[in-house]
């Protein structure tokens, strides 16, 4: 396929992208605040990928053949860290729970030798909140691994 010609009509898909590219640029320093929000203004004002191209006319080329492409995802993906229990999103409030039920069953046992209460009341606690804690965990890690998947 040949390179688009300038005067072709520029889609929304074209803008994002080349938005995504001032973005990246923006980022790595190679504009100033000030430059990237005139250029971003021009981006979505242009109607032809001519004025797409004079937008990004002197940076790199490079960076732009890999914004939204297949490099940029692959190596978003082999960054990405693996779904694990060790998600902060899991390994908080996990530890609240291992922690509160360490603590009931402590004052339980303290009970337990010291008097004759024997009933294991810290199973109300224990039990309903680790179902909650299984709901939650089997929701988190497949939403978590879906949107690495996504990325």
């Amino acid at each position: 396929m040949s390179d688009p010609v300038p005067s072709i009509r520029t889609s929304d898909v074209e803008r994002d992208r080349v938005a995504q590219l001032l973005q990246e640029h923006f980022a790595q320093g190679r504009l100033d605040h000030e430059e990237f929000t005139d250029r971003l203004g021009r981006v979505y004002k242009a109607r032809t990928v001519g004025e797409l191209d004079t937008v990004t006319g002197d940076l790199p080329e490079r960076d732009l053949a890999d914004v939204g492409g297949a490099a940029s995802r692959q190596e978003e993906s082999a960054v990405a860290p693996p779904i694990s229990l060790r998600d902060p999103a899991l390994m908080v409030p996990w530890a609240l729970y291992l922690g509160v039920n360490a603590l009931c069953f402590v004052i339980w046992l303290i009970l337990f030798l010291t008097t004759d209460h024997d009933y294991p009341w810290f199973l109300w606690v224990m039990g309903p909140w680790g179902v909650v804690m299984g709901v939650v965990t089997m929701g988190v890690l497949p939403a978590r691994k879906k949107s690495s998947d996504e990325g």
